[in-house]
């Protein structure tokens, strides 16, 4: 009896999983507003140099007088006269802000505005080299400690970033800051995201995970804007959205370990424990003779795997053999295409003309319905379809999108471009998901969170190039969107290479991620298939298991034997040493 079997005896989709989908969910809250707080804690509102003769006038006066200027908010004036302005040759110390709904944001309040701008960028650079660093680190203890102390130091840290953030006043503690709070960044989700699709049933996975991030993911970035609103202060803010963060802590004593990732530790004992608490939590009745057999299952793949000699699997090891490269290295490639293009798509609209909380909440929108899609299509479509058409879809979004803001940039139509970039949000967030569920159930248990971390941090890697691939668009303006665009059509060309995962069970070890999709085609889609070629057709990983359980079996009869031919032999020798004592 493998892992699937018992689980669904467990319980694959019963109350225990109802649980953790909305724990789940709860954690795409907290990472919507963490991802993001660097954004909204830097919001500039429309700002001009102070000076004493414009206290008394209106916004729309003074930006009527700097209108004249080529740079507005960074030219200090000598003296007004009534129509007649001086410009001073000294730099702006001071400025007046029109503040967006009353939010007083972090670069307002340290004035970190004209030559000061970049200091906030640095912190963002830092917050991304953080998630580089952070992805790697907890990837790998989340494969040798576990899933969930994995989740909860990565949650920590990301409270310590956020909330150190709120008493920072210079440049070097704020970068300081941003990198801590980077190091949780994407591990606070996908961690879960992993416990979650390894304890669920997987003709439901796209269900649960999909719904769980569109509906709650979606909600976190519309309401993350409006709570800076209401708190009205950037540090309020910080606080509001950091110590939620610590209610992660409590999922130590309701979330169970992966019992997949138990076994690759050799951990029978401490799966079979959390399988029955989730028995027990389901209310369905598990007999201490179907645990057993999962125990004698896992004991033989042991054995055939070579015992206490076998070392546990690295990320390496996913190098070594020619399929499990093949797939290892379309999966970075795929994860680079969607980061970058998805950063290059959010830097390319800035200057809209629109309030950056409601241009925020707006491109949110996509989020759901891109999932909603996701649900509606994926189970029909199959992972490898979903994964190669969203990237070809989001591709053609994108074009269209680069092509009209780089065309457009003398005369800005604020309705045009926020359709397009909710247009393009949409492709992107369609592949993006998408690929996120296609790529943990692909890469194999023993390796998964280091696996994931490493598709995810070539990504982000890739998103560095994104303001180098903009700046070519002041030679040939569209040169952007037509670079983005190959991208994404080459990730959906690459993405045809890769096994479909629909309904399949998922590799456990390197051996079975090796063979796993053998023998499939570029062009196999589970919905251009007869159910009569499912039921006849077997994928590989099953015969794999099927010949080497027959191998097991046939070992433990050949051992047995062994055991009694020498018992016989050890009693003939007995006899014999008797008789001689007689003699």
């Amino acid at each position: 009896m493998d892992f699937d079997q018992i689980l669904a005896k467990c319980g694959d989709f019963n109350r225990y999983q109802f649980m953790i989908l909305a724990l789940f969910g709860f954690i795409n809250i907290i990472v919507s507003m963490h991802y993001f707080t660097q954004t909204v804690i830097s919001f500039v509102p429309d700002h001009w140099c102070y000076h004493d003769k414009l206290v008394n006038m209106t916004y729309k006066e003074i930006a009527e007088i700097y209108s004249r200027f080529e740079n507005p908010s960074c030219t200090r004036l000598a003296d007004i006269n009534g129509p007649n302005v001086t410009v001073s040759t000294e730099k702006c110390e001071r400025w007046i802000y029109n503040y967006d709904f009353g939010y007083r944001s972090m670069n307002t309040e340290l004035n970190w505005v004209c030559d000061s701008a970049y200091k906030a960028r640095i912190g963002q650079s830092l917050f991304f080299i953080g998630s580089v660093v952070g992805t790697l680190f907890y990837g790998l203890l989340s494969d040798k400690i576990g899933r969930v102390p994995a989740l909860i130091l990565s949650n920590f840290c990301g409270f310590a970033g956020d909330f150190s953030t709120i008493f920072t006043k210079s440049v070097a503690t704020f970068t300081l800051c941003r990198f801590i709070s980077g190091l949780a960044a994407d591990t606070n989700f996908y961690l879960m995201y992993i416990i979650v699709l390894e304890y669920i049933r997987p003709s439901m996975r796209t269900l649960g995970l999909n719904m769980a991030v569109g509906l709650f993911y979606c909600l976190g970035l519309v309401f993350t804007p409006w709570l800076a609103v209401l708190a009205g202060h950037w540090q309020i803010y910080l606080a509001c959205t950091s110590i939620p963060i610590l209610l992660v802590v409590l999922f130590y004593f309701v979330v169970q370990e992966s019992a997949q990732w138990l076994v690759t530790r050799n951990d029978i004992d401490g799966a079979i424990k959390r399988l029955k608490r989730v028995a027990k939590f389901n209310g369905c009745r598990v007999t201490q003779a179907d645990f057993d057999e999962f125990r004698r299952h896992c004991q033989m793949t042991r054995e055939m795997q070579g015992g206490d000699d076998k070392k546990h699997a690295t990320l390496l090891d996913m190098f070594r053999t020619p399929r499990m490269r093949k797939n290892t290295l379309i999966l970075f490639f795929k994860s680079m295409v969607i980061t970058l293009c998805y950063d290059a798509v959010s830097r390319n609209v800035e200057g809209m003309g629109i309030s950056p909380f409601i241009m925020f909440s707006l491109s949110a929108l996509a989020v759901l319905p891109s999932s909603i899609l996701l649900v509606l299509l994926q189970d029909r479509i199959g992972r490898k379809g979903m994964a190669s058409g969203s990237l070809l879809v989001g591709g053609l979004f994108t074009a269209a999108a680069g092509i009209a803001i780089a065309y457009q940039q003398d005369n800005h139509n604020a309705i045009l471009l926020a359709c397009l970039t909710i247009a393009a949000r949409f492709g992107v967030a369609i592949s993006y998901e998408s690929g996120s569920q296609y790529a943990t159930e692909l890469i194999p248990t023993c390796v998964r969170g280091q696996g994931v971390a490493a598709v995810h941090v070539a990504g982000f890697a890739a998103s560095f190039l994104a303001p180098y691939i903009l700046w070519l668009g002041t030679f040939f303006k569209a040169a952007p969107s037509i670079i983005l665009g190959i991208l994404f059509f080459a990730g959906s060309f690459v993405c045809l290479l890769l096994p479909e995962t629909l309904n399949r069970s998922l590799p456990t070890t390197i051996e079975e991620g090796e063979v796993f999709g053998k023998g499939e085609r570029m062009f196999d889609f589970p919905c251009l298939q007869h159910h009569d070629d499912d039921e006849e057709s077997d994928s590989e990983l099953e015969k794999y298991k099927r010949k080497h359980s027959l191998i097991d079996a046939k070992q433990q009869v050949d051992s047995n034997s062994s055991k009694r031919k020498q018992s016989l032999i050890d009693a003939d020798r007995e006899e014999q040493a008797l008789k001689d004592a007689k003699h």
